[in-house]
């Protein structure tokens, strides 16, 4: 495991202990229950809102950063085919999972199955959500991500972010 941060339930760009940060691996039990990172559980709740992602991994949010998010989608226009697209990939995905009194959440099959979860998963904290990802699939990822680092340093320098 490696070590990471917390969120609350908003986030305040000022503090750097509401932001969900770290990197955290973890075994994906036989009956499809993952356990939360320790150092979350206590500001992810005991309800949350588990989603298909993007780049093959899965989206969790707490349920105030899903009402914040999907107000938002909520606004866009419908007359665009793709923000109707996304509208049914990303909230018709969803699902609220229950945190047992073990920290565990279980994993439906049609999300274990977009992820391709198997075994040993990654928790990778990500500003105000939580992404799971299958380890090979992370450490791929991660891999392609880091030759790409000046790049999208200079990308992020071009709009002021660095």
């Amino acid at each position: 495991m490696t070590s990471g941060g917390v969120v609350a339930g908003t986030y305040d760009k000022n503090d750097i202990s509401n932001m969900l940060i770290g990197e955290y691996t973890h075994t994906l039990d036989t009956k499809k229950r993952l356990s939360l990172p320790s150092k979350w559980r206590k500001e992810l709740g005991k309800k949350l809102i588990l989603t298909k992602g993007l780049d093959t991994c899965l989206f969790v949010y707490t349920v105030p950063a899903w009402q914040r998010i999907t107000e938002k989608i909520g606004e866009l226009s419908l007359g665009s085919a793709g923000t109707r697209s996304f509208n049914r990939f990303f909230i018709s995905g969803a699902v609220e999972v229950e945190v047992d009194g073990n920290g565990r959440i279980l994993i439906p099959d049609f999300l274990k199955e977009f992820a391709t979860l198997k075994t040993k998963v990654v928790f990778a904290g990500v500003y105000d959500r939580v992404e799971i990802w299958d380890e090979k699939v992370w450490n791929a990822y991660k891999k392609k991500i880091e030759h790409q680092a000046d790049d999208l340093a200079e990308k992020l320098s071009e709009i002021g972010v660095l």
